[in-house]
């Protein structure tokens, strides 16, 4: 059965890439190996500025969203019970469970009240979308963050500040690197959300500032064509190797964290 659930999910995938190196135009019909669809793609200007468009709102959305989805996690597990928490944890999960459709038009809404009002912003665009992805992409931060935090051991932080560390510098040194793959995954959830995402992006942007998904859906409308499944294909690519990377740098910090716990377990047991 998990052999069934992985195909159903990866064998479509599959194909698309293999008749992204198809000669014919018609995606269904195999009329053999061609890079012409690739070539097309990079002759397509609207597609590659809203690639571009997309990656910069992603990278953007992902950074800050990290930073403050850490924040709020920390605040909500290390801060205890305080007044206006459930408030706070509402409206930080609020996103997970709120349609998309709703979250799209009420931050349209609020652009267009705040347009009226102090005239910013002017026109909605590459900055609106990057609000609106920061906003729901920090949600999913916290979770993941919160999850990791709550499972880590105090005594660590604790004795470093009673070596003489600063509560700054004991964060710094000892908890941020315990929380580096929660960081990183967080990171590459909120990137890849970002990037997939069609119908807040849908509300939130303006006419010169379409995102890859919204130009792709406008394409898919008039028709499938194996242009597209070249750019799906490289996106998969791209996707898969940031994963990797990710995965290597993560895999050498804890090896290295490893080797210096057994060192210092060494020099204790020497002692």
């Amino acid at each position: 059965m998990l052999a069934i659930g992985f195909a159903f999910l990866y064998v479509p995938i599959l194909l698309l890439m293999i008749f992204s190196f198809n000669e014919s135009r018609l995606v269904t019909v195999w009329g053999g190996f061609s890079l012409k669809w690739y070539a097309e793609l990079f002759r397509n200007e609207q597609m590659l500025d809203a690639a571009l468009v997309s990656l910069r709102i992603a990278v953007t959305s992902a950074t800050i969203a990290t930073v403050l989805g850490t924040l709020s996690a920390l605040m909500m597990g290390r801060f205890g019970r305080f007044r206006g928490r459930l408030l706070f944890t509402g409206m930080i999960t609020a996103p997970l469970v709120m349609p998309e459709v709703i979250t799209g038009l009420s931050l349209l809404l609020m652009f267009v009240s705040l347009e009226g009002l102090i005239g910013w912003p002017q026109g909605r665009g590459v900055d609106t979308i990057t609000i609106a992805h920061t906003t729901f992409c920090m949600a999913y931060v916290n979770i993941v963050v919160q999850s990791r935090l709550v499972g880590l051991d105090r005594s660590v932080e604790e004795a470093a500040m009673d070596l003489g560390a600063r509560p700054l510098k004991a964060f710094l040194v000892i908890t941020l690197p315990m929380l580096a793959p929660a960081l990183v995954s967080g990171w590459l959830l909120s990137f890849t959300l970002s990037l997939d995402d069609l119908v807040i992006a849908s509300f939130v942007a303006g006419p010169a500032s379409s995102t890859l998904p919204m130009v792709v859906f406008s394409s898919v409308r008039m028709g499938v064509t194996p242009e597209i499944n070249a750019l799906a294909t490289l996106l998969v690519l791209v996707a898969t190797v940031t994963i990797l990377i990710a995965a290597a740098v993560l895999w050498r910090q804890e090896r290295e964290r490893d080797r210096a716990v057994a060192r210092a377990v060494d020099a204790e047991r020497r002692a």
